[in-house]
């Protein structure tokens, strides 16, 4: 078995590219579909590309998908007019569509099983009591620079980055952003982590896997010593 030849990962990209070319029909405002969805024009690519030399888990890329739907469908819509947010307002009498608030726990908890792998397969951290922390880091400081986007994108555009930016009147909007990416990475680290570790043992087993961190290994007589 080799890791070229997995189905699902072929047909999630399969999936994700129709989705993508749905969305680029008629959306609601073609610059905030494109600011968007750019993570998935240049992630899906760039994951093609390195994928002999580096595949991912299935868990991953199953999670890079789910990901990639809600960015596009965000896109498609901007995220404060999206319909199924628009029934959740209004059914749970909530005062603004919480559609912006679901994408941002979504931008902590994929993002962490990504951050995650990349941690054990390229460094010394696979096994480490540090790998969890500094995951949930990685993902609050990639949120902040999301944010940092947000803030640039605001300035250039105006009123026009409006929709891009879908604070929905809410001057804490950049705090709650934040807060729910920490709480996304904290949970799927918490609930996905013995999943993922099950998932890095088989990829690791592949010819040609692509890690490049070394085996943890001590002496006979000796314990391994843990940062």
């Amino acid at each position: 078995m080799t890791a070229v030849r997995r189905p699902l990962p072929v047909l999630l990209a399969w999936v994700v590219v129709a989705a993508l070319a749905l969305s680029a029909w008629g959306p609601r405002d073609r610059p905030t579909w494109f600011l968007e969805t750019v993570w998935v024009l240049v992630g899906l690519p760039l994951i093609m590309l390195t994928w002999r030399r580096f595949p991912l888990t299935d868990l991953l890329c199953c999670l890079l998908a789910v990901h990639a739907f809600v960015l596009i469908v965000g896109g498609h819509y901007t995220y404060a007019q999206v319909p199924l947010g628009d029934w959740v307002r209004d059914t749970f009498g909530l005062e603004r569509n919480p559609y912006d608030r679901f994408g941002h726990l979504v931008q902590g908890f994929v993002p962490a099983v990504l951050v995650r792998e990349l941690l054990s397969r390229t460094s010394p951290l696979r096994g480490s009591r540090w790998l969890a922390p500094l995951t949930v880091c990685a993902c609050l400081a990639f949120s902040a620079v999301f944010e940092m986007l947000e803030w640039a994108a605001a300035v250039v555009g105006g009123q026009a980055a409006d929709a891009f930016l879908a604070t929905q009147g809410d001057v804490w909007d950049t705090q709650w952003d934040m807060f729910c990416a920490l709480i996304g990475a904290t949970v799927s680290v918490l609930v996905l982590s013995r999943l993922h570790d099950r998932q890095l043992a088989v990829i690791s087993s592949y010819s040609g896997a692509g890690s490049t961190a070394a085996p943890r290994t001590s002496t006979p007589g000796t314990r391994p010593r843990h940062p």
